[in-house]
């Protein structure tokens, strides 16, 4: 999931170079939020997340950038606000040259759900 309003890319560029860490930061947040967009209208309703199981976060940055993490955390941090840190998954954050649509941030999660919510334990 990339950080996108409509079809196109909210932000554009590599963090370290044509944005900052915050702008990373929006990003990583605005495509987290794109996910649970997206899983909600496949799903009918999040409560039938049981887990989170990967997230997978890359980041596009120029050269010697390290702080790859600290972007991804934006995303984990609104996945926590909204399953809770119970359901946290394990992360993998990657550094990348450039991303489709010229995007900072692109995220893959993949989640655990049950079809039947009320069977939640």
């Amino acid at each position: 999931m990339l950080p996108t309003e409509g079809h196109q890319a909210k932000f554009l560029g590599r963090v370290g170079a044509e944005l900052d860490m915050e702008a990373g930061r929006k990003a990583a947040r605005l495509a987290a939020l794109n996910v649970l967009a997206v899983a909600r209208q496949h799903l009918g309703s999040l409560d039938k997340v049981t887990q989170i199981v990967r997230l997978g976060v890359s980041v596009a940055t120029s050269g010697d950038v390290r702080d790859q993490p600290k972007v991804a955390d934006a995303a984990s941090e609104l996945l926590q606000d909204v399953f809770g840190k119970e359901k946290s998954p394990c992360r993998l954050v990657y550094g990348v040259a450039s991303l489709p649509l010229g995007a900072p941030v692109e995220l893959e999660i993949i989640f655990e759900v049950v079809e039947d919510a009320s069977r939640q334990e």
